[in-house]
């Protein structure tokens, strides 16, 4: 059931009870849940957290802790799967879901008691009508023996074939019925999309009870710009949102210019801006952040020996000289710094790239330290994929949530360190996959896949970076062929999940077009084909265009995809 006023349907009834919070692992649920930690502080509301990586964790979290809790908390997981067949749980449990995953599972939608949806109600949902979907058992079997009445004989019998016509009548109506029903869930249920950030939801609820702080508006900040980076909304959308935001973030932070109320320089400030799409360059080299943004190296074709002389044309167009650009960043000449938006908007305008400019904001904690938003969301997701182990498995995601508290500027940074190394490993990859064409076409999809021993394969077993690199490479691979077709096919990619056991981990995204909406057909399309040929699989991850296979069941699921895409 959708919760049409948060603070009283859903806050004011579990600020008296112990909650379990149930995180699932990416950047906009991390913010979601500092939000509502955060409230959860103000109010003194005991609670525990549990993040869980996929619907196996989801459920043995929910088994170890039902006793001792009777209110869940879901945050970006539990909204497209029917929460009540997986969990099983008691009459007097409750779960709370706030979660960006579309399409919400319809029992979800239309169960009034257990379940209750924290969602954005502009969001354009196009939920079924309840009558379309379900319908109440009667009872179609009706008595047919007649009463006997001393009616005449031929009485009855007209009487028993009117009751078989109505009978007929009423089976062909209930076929038709389940007929509509399949394609109506089928329309519903094709595509997979993501709605309005978890952690800006989290904030309206903030707003709404007057609690909401700069760090609160931050964390929403973080969370929306983490949907932009993974590809996950339209840019409509993320200009919308970023426009509500900003109304807040003029609220928030409009004592500066005030003499009177000016706050110390050391103060957290946020503010809107139009910034350069490079990724992590204000901690970085200019050049390096040229070749490891995925905007950039895929429109300058920087894995070609032709497309390096572009970036050093590029570069000389904008007349900054190497050493300047070679240098870290904050080491630059001020002179050059001060106007470099401007000089590298209109040199991109000559080559080719009109988007580089992007709607955002920053964060300044005092002089020195200033991030922009996309900045934390790269740190955060390393953190959060860190391949290298440390402690128990939650480590990462403690990491990760510790690195959003601006206390914290020291994990923050080790975050930024661990993001360079990603996608520096990224935009090899890339590199190399089409330089050796790797990527071949499948007929409805193209196809790529990493063998066991690429560099860097262990961080791609990984769901994030593999989304990533896999958006990365369509994104390069459509800028370099030539084959016309090729550039409005999606993209199939798989790499090795676990040598021992034999398994990978494979992703399905949408083609790379102007017009795209980033719905995603890929997880229907993986049940189905691995249903029709027994297939081995997992589908474990709450995004459901990403599943783990059997590597010897690799070859015959790919010929069924083929078959049911073609």
């Amino acid at each position: 059931m959708f919760v049409s006023d948060c603070r009283r349907e859903f806050y004011d009834l579990i600020v008296t009870q112990r909650v379990l919070l149930l995180v699932a692992s990416d950047v906009d649920a991390l913010c979601a849940c500092k939000i509502l930690q955060a409230l959860f502080q103000c109010d003194h509301v005991q609670y525990t957290l549990v993040p869980v990586a996929g619907w196996q964790e989801l459920e043995t979290a929910f088994l170890e802790h039902k006793d001792q809790f009777k209110y869940f908390v879901l945050i970006n997981c539990g909204a497209n799967v029917d929460l009540l067949e997986i969990l099983q749980p008691e009459e007097d449990t409750f779960f709370f879901v706030c979660d960006s995953h579309r399409p919400i599972n319809v029992v979800n939608v239309y169960n009034d008691t257990q379940i209750k949806l924290l969602v954005k109600q502009d969001d354009d949902l196009d939920v079924p009508a309840y009558d379309d979907i379900f319908r109440d058992e009667e009872d179609e079997e009706e008595d047919s023996e007649d009463e006997s009445d001393g009616s005449e004989p031929s009485e009855k019998r007209r009487r028993f074939e009117e009751e078989v016509i109505e009978r007929t009548m009423k089976r062909r109506q209930r076929r038709e019925w389940e007929a509509r029903r399949r394609e109506i869930l089928f329309d519903y249920e094709q595509y997979e999309y993501h709605g309005t950030s978890s952690a800006m939801v989290m904030f309206d609820l903030a707003w709404i009870m007057s609690k909401d702080l700069n760090d609160m508006l931050w964390w929403a900040i973080v969370g929306l710009t983490d949907q932009w980076v993974q590809d996950k909304i339209t840019q409509m959308k993320y200009v919308t949102d970023i426009g509500i935001l900003q109304r807040h973030v003029s609220r928030h932070n409009h004592r500066n210019e005030d003499e009177e109320n000016s706050l110390s320089i050391d103060c957290m400030r946020i503010a809107f801006e139009y910034d350069l799409r490079l990724a992590l360059y204000q901690h970085w080299s200019l050049y390096e952040s040229l070749c490891n943004t995925s905007y950039t190296s895929a429109s300058l074709k920087l894995w070609s020996v032709q497309g390096q002389k572009r970036l050093q044309e590029f570069l000389a167009d904008m007349g900054l000289p190497l050493k300047q650009v070679k240098q870290k960043f904050n080491s630059m000449d001020v002179s050059l710094k001060e106007n470099l938006r401007e000089m590298i908007e209109e040199s991109a305008n000559k080559f080719g790239m009109k988007d580089l400019r992007v709607q955002t904001f920053s964060i300044h904690f005092g002089f020195k330290n200033k991030f922009s938003a996309s900045d934390i969301v790269y740190a955060t997701t390393s953190l959060m994929e860190n391949i290298e182990k440390e402690g128990h498995e939650t480590t990462n995601f403690i990491k990760a949530l510790d690195s959003l508290s601006r206390g914290n500027l020291d994990k923050l940074r080790q975050g930024l360190d661990l993001a360079k190394k990603q996608l520096r490993a990224i935009q090899q990859t890339v590199a190399s996959c089409i330089c050796t064409n790797l990527v071949i076409s499948q007929g409805p999809f193209l196809y790529c896949s990493l063998m066991e021993g690429t560099p860097d394969v262990k961080l791609f077993s990984k769901p994030v970076s593999l989304c990533l690199l896999s958006k990365y490479l369509l994104k390069s691979f459509v800028c370099s062929t030539k084959n016309k077709r090729c550039k409005l096919l999606p993209l199939v990619m798989a790499a090795p999940m676990d040598v021992e056991q034999g398994t990978v981990i494979m992703v399905g995204i949408p083609p790379e077009t102007e017009s795209s909406d980033k719905k995603n057909f890929f997880g229907r399309a993986f049940e189905k084909a691995a249903e029709s040929t027994n297939s081995r699989t997992l589908h474990n991850h709450f995004e459901l265009s990403i599943i783990e296979l059997k590597t010897e069941d690799r070859s015959k699921f790919l010929d069924a995809l083929i078959s049911l895409l073609s």
